[in-house]
């Protein structure tokens, strides 16, 4: 049997109810709710007004320890739960508070301050504007601030590779004006020598055999590093070409020997450098654009030469996949790289090199160049054990233009 409610007549008592303090209390009791209402409307604004922000909210308190975050911090980052941490120890896994942190600087200065990091997202390595105001407390109150962090990953990396295209591009006048200057005179260095060569028959008759022995030997010399230089001269012209330059049939065999001569004198730097090509494919040719490609096969083989650090084995190797598919390895058989690093050496700006050594942004650059032809990238390494780099790349014209830009902005990683 179901009991009676209790109602405010019997909390208050029936004597109260009639001298009107019940009246009294029910009235309070409705400003009460309609205040509960306002306050709660409120809320909801400002919680709309937070979430409709792009930018990650975090309130920070005088001891650098996260307090509260909005919504778009959950949807980049992987740790759910950051309340009560350091943010130094949830962005970056380390003990201390990072240098030229913007958030120190804002509860010293009692001032807006304003900074740049890249933090570990939970897809790749980000780049961000760091803002960080003081709020205003109360009197006695601790001081808390409050950091908006915005995402400038997609705008760095367009810059860079803006800038990257610029650079490209005044190589390319310069090697032009550079081929023209110097090409007149290499042309007069191979003629001549071609005229020495055919005179030197006339000497054998008044010229001893060793002298003349010698002189074949240096005029050949001056023929074979004079063609050296015109092609040099070719392949910076080559490879600064502007990057829309059409797809077309590109012979991987001359691709990466061209590579080797533009770095020969890097290598030359390394003798105990044991540099090894194999080609197992009789037609090494894919489709694409062979300034671009290059790009790619430089930065890997300047990146294995750093790893290598002087010392080692260097193996490039040409392979047939299938009737379709041509296959590219570059191979060092350096310190190799650690296990946690696998997964990001594709992200943009993210670098082992100490700082002012390197970018981030070269292996982020072939990602998205070897998506672009409609080929695949790997990685394969073991700390001790060295790295690969593994690039498959189609013989024919399979990709369409749309979804070579979807892959050259995606954010897929191998």
């Amino acid at each position: 049997m179901n009991k009676p409610r209790t109602t405010l007549k019997d909390l208050i008592g029936i004597e109260d109810v009639k001298l009107g303090f019940f009246q009294e209390a029910q009235a309070k009791m409705e400003e009460l709710k309609a205040s509960n209402r306002k306050l709660e409307e409120k809320r909801q604004e400002v919680e709309a007004i937070l979430d409709a922000i792009v930018d990650v909210l975090i309130v920070l308190s005088d001891d650098l320890r996260i307090l509260s975050v909005n919504n778009v911090y959950h949807q980049l980052f992987a740790d759910q739960a950051p309340e009560g941490k350091y943010c130094h120890q949830v962005f970056h896994r380390q003990d201390q508070p990072c240098s030229q942190c913007p958030v120190l600087s804002s509860l010293n200065k009692r001032t807006v301050c304003r900074g740049q990091g890249i933090k570990p997202a939970r897809d790749m390595n980000r780049s961000f504007d760091l803002v960080a105001s003081p709020m205003s407390q109360g009197v006695g109150e601790p001081n808390k601030v409050l950091l908006f962090m915005r995402d400038v990953t997609r705008e760095k990396e367009y810059q860079l590779q803006f800038m990257q295209a610029e650079k490209m591009a005044t190589v390319g006048v310069l090697a032009a004006g550079v081929a023209h200057e110097i090409n007149n005179p290499l042309t007069s260095i191979l003629g001549f020598s071609d005229g020495l060569k055919r005179r030197i028959p006339r000497l054998e008759s008044c010229v001893e055999p060793g002298i003349l022995e010698d002189m074949r030997e240096y005029i050949q010399t001056i023929r074979e590093e004079g063609q050296r230089c015109q092609e040099i001269v070719q392949n910076l012209l080559t490879f600064s070409r502007p990057q829309n330059s059409p797809f077309g049939q590109v012979d991987l065999r001359r691709l990466v020997t061209d590579c080797l001569k533009i770095i020969h004198y890097r290598l030359k730097k390394c003798p105990l450098v044991n540099v090894e090509l194999n080609i197992h494919s009789a037609q090494p040719c894919v489709y694409g654009d062979e300034a671009q490609l290059k790009q790619v096969v430089l930065n890997l083989l300047t990146n294995a030469l750093d790893a290598l650090s002087g010392t080692g084995n260097l193996q490039i190797t040409i392979d047939q996949e299938g009737e379709d598919i041509v296959s590219l390895e570059v191979e060092d058989s350096g310190p190799g790289i650690a296990p946690e690093y696998l997964e990001k050496v594709f992200d943009p700006f993210f670098t082992t090199k100490p700082v002012g050594d390197g970018t981030g942004i070269g292996l982020s650059t072939c990602y998205n160049i070897v998506h672009a032809h409609a080929g695949r990238i790997y990685v394969c390494s073991e700390p001790g054990k060295g790295s690969s780099f593994r690039i498959l790349l189609p013989r024919e014209a399979k990709r369409k233009q749309s979804a070579a830009i979807s892959m050259l902005h995606g954010n897929e990683r191998e």
